[in-house]
């Protein structure tokens, strides 16, 4: 990998507002995922020995990245390709000796190690809040360090996705519009059959979910690591081999 193209791509976020959309990223999962906990009652039942406030939490978790993930994620790569598109910047760099491909690698490195800081994020501020209010049953490390590893790999499928389709669309408004329709397949996969939601990565959204009512009463659901892991090898796969194939392409 080129450290220095990679460092290029941080020296252009300063000028395309990516701090903040990694903030908004972060802030506004978590603030969701409090405010739908609190809808659901969760300050009458801190001292629930089943762990009710940790499993509205990690359902509020689920309907928040689903809303908020897709079209932040668009955004980013939108914000952080368009450039190239504007200022010419496929045709300079590859007189520079720096191909296409090389530049979508380096993009998603660089936006890449954001987005899994700011999924952590989204784990650290909602169990030190749901610490703070006083949740009284041990919080359960284990299950959110998983969830949170699983959301990291789709939030970086979903970011590949979109690197690649903003490096071939020059319009960003699609790329920005697809990154809409991913909510909504996002939302719906949450009702549709399993394999359905394997054929996006939007629908992984849905298929992590780690918590819902099941009746009146919340329950926990099994993490997909097998899904989850497919996603990351078939998703790194393709990423790989389409951005190969802009190497070989003229800017």
């Amino acid at each position: 990998m080129n450290t220095k193209a990679i460092a290029n791509e941080f020296a252009k976020m300063k000028h395309r507002q990516i701090g903040l959309i990694i903030v908004l990223l972060a802030v506004s999962v978590a603030a969701l995922t409090a405010y739908t906990s609190l809808g659901s009652g969760l300050l009458d039942r801190l001292d629930d020995p089943d762990g009710y406030g940790w499993k509205v939490m990690f359902g509020g978790v689920g309907m928040g990245v689903s809303l908020v993930a897709p079209i932040l994620l668009a955004v980013l790569a939108s914000r952080q390709v368009e450039i190239e598109h504007t200022g010419n910047g496929w045709l300079s760099s590859s007189t520079a000796g720096l191909t296409p491909g090389q530049m979508c690698r380096s993009k998603f490195v660089a936006l890449g190690g954001l987005v899994v800081l700011a999924t952590i994020a989204w784990g650290a501020i909602l169990i030190g809040f749901g610490a703070a209010i006083g949740i009284e049953t041990p919080i359960p490390l284990g299950r959110w360090a998983a969830y949170v590893a699983a959301l990291a790999v789709i939030n970086l499928a979903v970011l590949a996705f979109h690197i690649l389709l903003s490096a071939k669309i020059e319009n960003q408004l699609v790329c920005v519009g697809i990154g809409i329709a991913g909510i909504l397949i996002a939302m719906f996969s949450q009702i549709l059959p399993a394999w359905v939601s394997h054929l996006t990565p939007w629908g992984y959204y849905a298929l992590t979910i780690q918590s819902a009512y099941v009746g009146l009463e919340p329950v926990y659901f099994d993490l997909p690591f097998l899904s989850v892991l497919g996603l990351a090898v078939i998703g790194g796969g393709l990423f790989l081999a389409i951005t190969g194939r802009f190497d070989r392409q003229e800017a």
